[in-house]
């Protein structure tokens, strides 16, 4: 049976996965999610200096301790870069844990590359603004999440629980042997409804390049919480 490792995007912890969880477990799948370090309930955590290598060394000992193996590895929007690290580090240790790469509305880098690679100047001068403005030059502040297609009930718990990113991690780039992991089966998940604009050359990159198998998903960028029971047959379907 496959087992599931969940891990959140910026501004998020464990928690937004608290409607799926149950779905992939009443399927008979051992199912985790982390908090990365520096957000959610690991806020007391946070550091200016949080670097990526940190949030992969978050996901790479949940497996560890808990033990793990076929392993579908699930990353929601910048944790795409995490994911991307994990794989690269286990498959050069020649730990045969993973056996599926999820990228649910995620970013998928090209080694060198960092979250911000792929956005508008303008958008990543308007984000370092706020970091600036708002974040002590050192936090990027949680953006309204009507931007993740969110409203009513759904909003009012995401926009109280969400918690400052660490900004370094905004530009910090990913270096990693994209030979080695594009061996791994690669999923992404397109959310389309809305659809976010910062995941645009995303979608277009993995329409483009090889070895991707593209799922799109009727819901917003926060699929796991709009959308929890879809996601949760997306998700089982990728282990098949």
């Amino acid at each position: 049976m496959h087992q599931y490792v969940l891990v959140p995007g910026a501004w998020h912890g464990a928690w937004c996965w608290a409607r799926v969880l149950p779905l992939l477990r009443a399927a008979g799948c051992v199912s985790h999610a982390v908090t990365l370090t520096g957000v959610g309930d690991r806020a007391h955590l946070f550091s200016a200096g949080i670097q990526l290598t940190v949030h992969v060394q978050d996901v790479i000992n949940l497996i560890s301790c808990e033990e793990l193996d076929n392993v579908v590895l699930v990353g929601h929007s910048y944790a795409g870069m995490v994911i991307t690290g994990v794989a690269d580090t286990l498959l050069q240790q020649k730990r045969p844990v993973l056996q599926h790469l999820v990228y649910l509305d995620a970013i998928v880098p090209h080694s060198g590359e960092s979250w911000s690679s792929q956005q508008s100047p303008e958008a990543v001068a308007a984000r370092i603004k706020s970091a600036m403005t708002e974040g002590g030059g050192v936090a990027i502040p949680p953006p309204d999440p009507k931007v993740f297609g969110l409203e009513g009930g759904d909003y009012e718990w995401v926009k109280r629980r969400m918690t400052p990113q660490p900004l370094g991690l905004y530009q910090e780039t990913l270096h990693f042997d994209a030979v080695r992991v594009a061996t791994l089966p690669r999923t992404f998940i397109d959310c389309t409804d809305p659809a976010l604009a910062a995941m645009a050359a995303m979608r277009k990159r993995v329409r483009e390049e090889a070895s991707w198998r593209v799922l799109e998903l009727k819901a917003g960028h926060d699929s796991m919480i709009s959308a929890p029971r879809q996601l949760a047959e997306v998700l089982l379907s990728c282990a098949g």
